[in-house]
C-alpha cells in the first residue's frame, strides 16, 4: 500500500486532500505506527494541509484503552464503529464477534480518550428485532451523544455464514415489510432527537455531516488504495484494484505495476448516477444542474418522469429541485430507476 500511494500520485492531479478514510476489511487491525507510516506517505505525495477529517473504521472489540491511547498520536480524528445493534440477540443472529457491552464500552472509551467525532452503524429489519426494541437502539444513540450514525436494512450476502444458516433453516429469513416499517420508525425517531436525515442511510446532528461521504455524493474525485479499492477521477473514469491479496501484492512488489479494471462512464451513465445519488440526499436533484451539464431536453424528460411520483407524494418539486418525501424514501431505488434516461442504441 505504501508503494501504491507513490505509484498513484498523479491520479488526483494535485487536488487538495480533504478527507482520509481507513475503511474496508478491518483497518482497526493496523497499529498506530502503521497508520502513521501510511499517513506520512500520503503527505509525501499529496497536499494535505486542508485535511478536515481522518476516519478509521473499527470493530468495537478492537477499541481497548491501550489502542485508543496509541491512536491519539496519529492523524485519526474520527471513528466509524461497527456497532450494528445494542442487543446481544441481534449480534448473535448476525454472527458478529462483539457483544452489546463491548459496543457500549468502545463508544464511551473513544469519547473518554478525546475522540468526540464518532459515527456508528445500526441495522434494522433483523428477524426478532421488534419495533420497540429498534426504537430502544435508536434512543441509545441519543443517550450516548453520538453526532452521526448510519442505518441500513439487513441484507444477506451470498457465501456468508448467515446466508447459509438461513438456507438451512437454522436462522429466520429477513422480512421486507418489517424493514420498511422500521425505516419509518427511524425517520420519525431520529427527527424527534434532532438528527437530520441528510442521506437515506446517514443521519447527523446539525452541522455534523460526514465530510468524506458528502464529497462522494457530490461527485468529487477520490483515490482508493489497497486490494479491491475503488477510485474515481471526478469525470468519466472509475477503476478498481484487483481483489486478490496475493495478486495485488505481487503486481506491485514484483511486477512494479498495479492490476486494476476500469470503466469509462458515458454521459448517460454520469447523468443516471447523478440522479441516483442526488435524490438520496436532503439537497435533492437539481434540474438546473442537469441542464448545465447535459441539456434542457434531458431536464424536461427527468421532470416529466417525476410527475407520477409527485402525484403519489413520493417526490416534491420545489425551487427547481426534486426531493424525496419521507414516503418516497421507502421507494428510493425504484423512483431513481424510473427517472433514469435510457441510452438509445
Amino acid at each position: 500500500m505504501l508503494q501504491e500511494i507513490a505509484m498513484q500520485r498523479e491520479h488526483l492531479q494535485g487536488a487538495a486532500i480533504e478527507t482520509i478514510y481507513f475503511g474496508g476489511g478491518t483497518p482497526s487491525l493496523l497499529t498506530a505506527d502503521e497508520i502513521n507510516r501510511l499517513f506520512d506517505a500520503i503527505c509525501r505525495y499529496y497536499p494535505v494541509k486542508d485535511l478536515k477529517e481522518c476516519t478509521l473504521e473499527a470493530n468495537p472489540d478492537d477499541l481497548d484503552k491501550n489502542y485508543l491511547r496509541s491512536l491519539r498520536h496519529t492523524p485519526v480524528s474520527r471513528f466509524s464503529i461497527g456497532v450494528q445493534s445494542f442487543r446481544d440477540e441481534d449480534l448473535r443472529y448476525m454472527k458478529r464477534a462483539h457483544n452489546a457491552q463491548q459496543a457500549d464500552t468502545a463508544i464511551k472509551g473513544a469519547q473518554d480518550a478525546g475522540f468526540e467525532n464518532l459515527t456508528i452503524d445500526l441495522i434494522y429489519g433483523i428477524p426478532g428485532l421488534s419495533d420497540a426494541a429498534w426504537k430502544q437502539n435508536l434512543d441509545r444513540v441519543g443517550q450516548l451523544r453520538i453526532p452521526h450514525f448510519s442505518s441500513y436494512a439487513l441484507t444477506v450476502e451470498e457465501r456468508t455464514a448467515l446466508y447459509h444458516a438461513i438456507a438451512q433453516r437454522k436462522a429466520a429469513p429477513v422480512d421486507n415489510e418489517r424493514s420498511a416499517a422500521q425505516l419509518e420508525i427511524l425517520m420519525h425517531t431520529a427527527a424527534a432527537m434532532g438528527y437530520e436525515h441528510y442521506e437515506i442511510s446517514n443521519l447527523a446532528l446539525p452541522g455534523r455531516y460526514a465530510v468524506h461521504n458528502t464529497n462522494y455524493w457530490r461527485g468529487l474525485p477520490y483515490l482508493g488504495i489497497g486490494p479491491s479499492a475503488h477510485s474515481f477521477d471526478g469525470g468519466i473514469r472509475r477503476r478498481w484494484n484487483v481483489a486478490n491479496n496475493a495478486l495485488y501484492t505481487q503486481s506491485i512488489l514484483q511486477d512494479h505495476k498495479l492490476q486494476y479494471e476500469e470503466e469509462v462512464l458515458t454521459p448517460h451513465d454520469r447523468l443516471n448516477e447523478y440522479i441516483m445519488t442526488s435524490l438520496r440526499t436532503q439537497w435533492g436533484c437539481d434540474l438546473a444542474y442537469i441542464t448545465a451539464q447535459w441539456d434542457a431536453t434531458t431536464t424536461k424528460a427527468v421532470a416529466k418522469s417525476s410527475e407520477l411520483f409527485q402525484e403519489k407524494k413520493w417526490i416534491v418539486h420545489e425551487g427547481g429541485k426534486l426531493y424525496l418525501t419521507r414516503a418516497g424514501k421507502l421507494f428510493a431505488d425504484r423512483i431513481a430507476s424510473e427517472l433514469f434516461i435510457v441510452e438509445e442504441k
